[in-house]
């Protein structure tokens, strides 16, 4: 396989990055090089872009229309060296993954950034954004329905009123709708008694309905298949990345016998480029 120069020294920018992100140590976050430098009014998408979809890109560009209403505002797609219910979703590497999400960008949503962060929880997140970026004024996350119901899940807290009391100090929820979950839906969850102190802390982010039910996990799931049914959902680049490196490929058999993962290989390769470990 061949890579860029260009291409390894943003391996190795990155990777740097990744290792700054001790998931034990105080929250912190980081910018992708190349990203504009937080400041004013933020919007961050953070998720695991296993693989980027059309649905991703479709709620970064409504991001992107939202924070035209409310400039300035900056916009960043995120990602956590450690995801919340996301710890066994293993390949691509997190490396690959934010390469991959940079390209898609630079063509796609040339203004919109990337942040890296060492937790996952959306108040830890939030501490990290003040800590780091000190010029940041006003957070919005944005989230998915289904995120917005972990997020006011008690089971994830050992005193959820007192960490929802701190993130809502620090920063403002926009859902976007999933499956069949709405308008509607979220009204119904922020009209529970327990939740209707922090309904004014969240509100609903329209997007296209075409998106609802867009899925990386089905494309990782299908992208093997003889149809291949689920690689619609997703752009040119991810197609093209999902065929050359077969990331979500299983082992493969060699007519000598032999079996080789040939994802497995490309990780090798990339830590002889960088010069050790890869992320």
């Amino acid at each position: 396989m061949y890579i860029s120069q260009r291409t390894v020294a943003n391996l190795k920018r990155i990777q740097r990055q990744l290792n700054q992100l001790e998931p034990e140590a105080s929250p912190k976050a980081l910018v992708v090089p190349g990203s504009p430098q937080p400041r004013e009014n933020i919007l961050v998408f953070s998720g695991s872009f296993n693989p980027p979809t059309t649905a991703h890109l479709a709620l970064l560009k409504q991001a992107q229309q939202f924070a035209r209403q409310h400039e300035p505002m900056l916009v960043y797609a995120a990602f956590s060296t450690h995801t919340t219910d996301k710890e066994a979703v293993e390949r691509p590497l997190l490396l690959d993954r934010i390469l991959l999400l940079k390209r898609l960008l630079h063509t796609r949503l040339p203004h919109a950034g990337i942040m890296l962060f060492n937790r996952g929880l959306y108040i830890e997140q939030a501490q990290a954004i003040r800590t780091s970026f000190p010029r940041v004024k006003r957070i919005f996350f944005l989230v998915g329905f289904d995120k917005v119901v972990q997020i006011l899940d008690p089971r994830y807290y050992d005193d959820r009123d007192r960490v929802l009391s701190a993130l809502f100090k620090l920063a403002v929820l926009l859902v976007a709708p999933r499956g069949n979950a709405g308008e509607q839906e979220l009204t119904d969850l922020l009209r529970q008694p327990e939740n209707q102190p922090f309904a004014r802390f969240i509100h609903m982010l329209p997007v296209n309905t075409a998106y609802r039910l867009v899925s990386s996990t089905h494309v990782r799931q299908e992208s093997n298949t003889a149809t291949n049914g689920a690689l619609h959902n997703v752009p040119q680049e991810v197609r093209q990345f999902i065929r050359e490196t077969r990331a979500y490929s299983p082992p493969v058999r060699r007519s000598d016998g032999s079996i080789v993962d040939c994802y497995e290989e490309r990780v090798k390769y990339l830590s002889e480029l960088v010069g050790h470990s890869v992320s």
